[in-house]
């Protein structure tokens, strides 16, 4: 069994995140890289990545990829991001003590407007504070867990990883930084306006938190 298995979803038009698996290449771990693709949708990827295709859905993709992964350790990235200098050798050294769920301290990229740092220091302290990080932080914890939690919810068309997190937290897993930066893109705030994707965001993580604590259910 490896230690460690990262999983990164591509939605059926994404590109191949060069960049991203460029940064992943390490010798510090005993890890393996799965791409949790959609199905008729092929890359040509190298040896030492792992293809695993399903229905799309982002949700539905990772739990295809994660019942395919040998880590004792999963790791979900998304395909946009790119990591800080050692990125892979802090989370080598995150999996070696006690289960808890790991995130990464968040930055957006320059291909958004300059507000969208506001959005990034909120969710930095946002995830210190209460413990409520967002995919796009990196999540990471071990995969026993994961199976114990019964996965990522694939009835939502988005913010899976937030209602994971929040029962996981609920489970009694406890959130931890891991000492990392992950850099991801701020098109979204450029293309659909700062401020109404704040609010919207803001909104939905509301609701999914108020749903998760439910049980699933509506408030």
């Amino acid at each position: 069994m490896k230690v460690l298995s990262v999983i990164v979803p591509l939605a059926p038009a994404e590109p191949m995140p060069t960049r991203l698996l460029d940064s992943l290449r390490s010798k510090a771990i005993d890890w393996e890289l799965i791409l949790a693709t959609t199905l008729n949708c092929r890359f040509p990827v190298a040896k030492d990545v792992i293809e695993c295709q399903s229905l799309p859905g982002r949700g539905l993709q990772q739990n295809a990829a994660a019942a395919r992964a040998k880590g004792q350790w999963l790791w979900f990235l998304h395909a946009d991001s790119t990591l800080s200098p050692n990125a892979v050798q802090q989370v080598a050294c995150f999996s070696r003590g006690a289960p808890s769920l790991g995130y990464a301290d968040l930055r957006f990229a320059a291909d958004g407007p300059a507000l969208a740092r506001l959005n990034a220091m909120g969710a930095n302290l946002r995830s210190r504070l209460l413990g409520l990080p967002y995919g796009d932080q990196g999540l990471c914890l071990p995969a026993a867990w994961f199976r114990k939690l019964g996965g990522f919810r694939e009835d939502l068309d988005r913010g899976e990883d937030l209602d994971l997190v929040v029962r996981a937290k609920a489970g009694g897993l406890q959130v931890r930084r891991m000492g990392l930066t992950i850099t991801t893109s701020a098109r979204r705030y450029r293309d659909r306006g700062w401020l109404r994707t704040t609010i919207q965001h803001q909104l939905n993580a509301i609701r999914l938190v108020r749903q998760a604590r439910n049980g699933g259910q509506p408030p």
